[in-house]
């Protein structure tokens, strides 16, 4: 890969303004991602604070409902802060309280990494700022509390579709204006060089302790490996340590939201329809009309309403390494009850999207395979949502 490139995806298309910050980041993270002092802190926050490693649950009754491989999941959602957000979120902000950075902002759909980002300015005693779009703040009010108790400004978005894309766009005009005393800490992988190697960077530690976690567990097998994506950092942290890995079956999970018309998605890479462009400051697939015009796309999971994904997903979808599929809402919300109830756990709605897809693959498996489930957050965000889909008001 050439320098924020992968494959002829990625690169740096941002205004000449935000040019001298994104170098400063760079030289920045070359600098202290080999800092065996930096490498320390960030270990010790992660075991620490986070909670790290993660457990890799073996879901017996969930294995037996389905009468297959058996069913692991990697447990991001007993993270603090309940989700895998909050291992970027640490990795940033260290990098810019070492960069004399006094402020950091962040976009948020689903409200989990605004909580993380929320989280670790507060830790680090440090000004934040995140910026929502107002229909992801009605649908994720819990989540907005969590951040203002952290004494986080939450900033609503009414531009556009008032979603995760417009959040996006208005904090890379915030951080325009404000470059010389503001880290934007972006929570996916995707915007310009050098985001999408950072994030996956920080989120990599899921794939890593997923392999040597079942080491131990299974003996190193492991046949099929999922997980959800909308900007796609839990599933890049996911996928990234098995992208040599040719006997393991990866399978990134997008949002069909409602059904195949346009609008009522969100799937980028699993959408025939999709085509390269440019999005937040760098070249991946994109749901764009004729016109190049980026179009309005639709999810019930906040965290995975984004009409684009991150660069190094577009490359692993054009060389094979990563196989992207859709779920849609129904699918997704069925799923969710099904995990509650086989295994007493309430995933997020994001998760629940990579959970149902064990409902077309189990099929087809072996009982002596081996298949993980990244479970990147859990639903407490979502359960005033989900029952409104079934018909109750809480």
């Amino acid at each position: 890969m050439s320098k924020g490139r992968f494959g002829k995806y990625g690169g740096q298309y941002v205004p000449e303004i935000v040019m001298p910050v994104l170098t400063e980041l760079e030289a920045a993270y070359e600098q202290y991602k080999r800092d065996p002092e930096f490498l320390a802190e960030l270990r010790k926050y992660y075991v620490e604070y986070a909670g790290r490693p993660t457990l890799l649950y073996y879901a017996e009754k969930l294995t037996r409902h389905y009468g297959g491989a058996k069913i692991y999941l990697k447990r991001e959602d007993l993270l603090h802060t309940g989700a895998h957000k909050i291992n970027n979120a640490l990795g940033q902000v260290l990098l810019a309280k070492r960069m004399g950075k006094k402020r950091v902002i962040a976009e948020t759909g689903a409200g989990q990494h605004g909580v993380a980002t929320a989280t670790v300015a507060a830790l680090f005693g440090m000004e934040c700022k995140v910026f929502m779009g107002a229909v992801d703040m009605e649908r994720q009010r819990l989540n907005v509390f969590r951040m203002k108790l952290l004494g986080a400004e939450v900033v609503p978005v009414t531009t556009g579709t008032s979603t995760l894309k417009d959040a996006t766009s208005e904090a890379i005009r915030y951080w325009a204006a404000h470059i010389e005393d503001t880290h934007y800490i972006i929570g996916s992988a995707v915007g310009p060089h050098p985001y999408p190697t950072m994030v996956r960077d920080f989120q990599s530690v899921i794939g890593r302790e997923i392999r040597e976690q079942l080491k131990e567990e299974t003996g190193g097998r492991l046949d099929y490996l999922i997980a959800c994506v909308g900007g796609g950092s839990n599933a890049i942290g996911t996928f990234y340590e098995f992208r040599n890995d040719g006997s393991v079956k990866k399978l990134g999970v997008e949002a069909a939201g409602r059904g195949p018309a346009v609008g009522d998605n969100a799937q980028t890479l699993s959408n025939p329809a999709s085509r390269p462009g440019v999005l937040h400051g760098a070249s991946s697939y994109l749901a764009q009309d004729e016109d190049g015009q980026v179009i309005e796309v639709y999810s019930i999971s906040a965290g995975l309403d984004y009409p684009g994904v991150g660069p190094e997903h577009a490359m692993f979808h054009d060389e094979g390494v990563v196989t992207y599929v859709g779920i849609n809402d129904k699918e997704a919300i069925a799923a969710f009850q099904l995990l509650c109830r086989e295994e007493g756990i309430i995933p997020a709605v994001e998760s629940s999207h990579a959970l149902a897809y064990l409902e077309k693959l189990m099929p087809k498996t072996k009982q002596e395979e081996v298949v993980v489930v990244t479970l990147s957050g859990r639903g407490d965000k979502d359960v005033q949502q989900v029952a409104r889909v079934l018909g109750e008001e809480i």
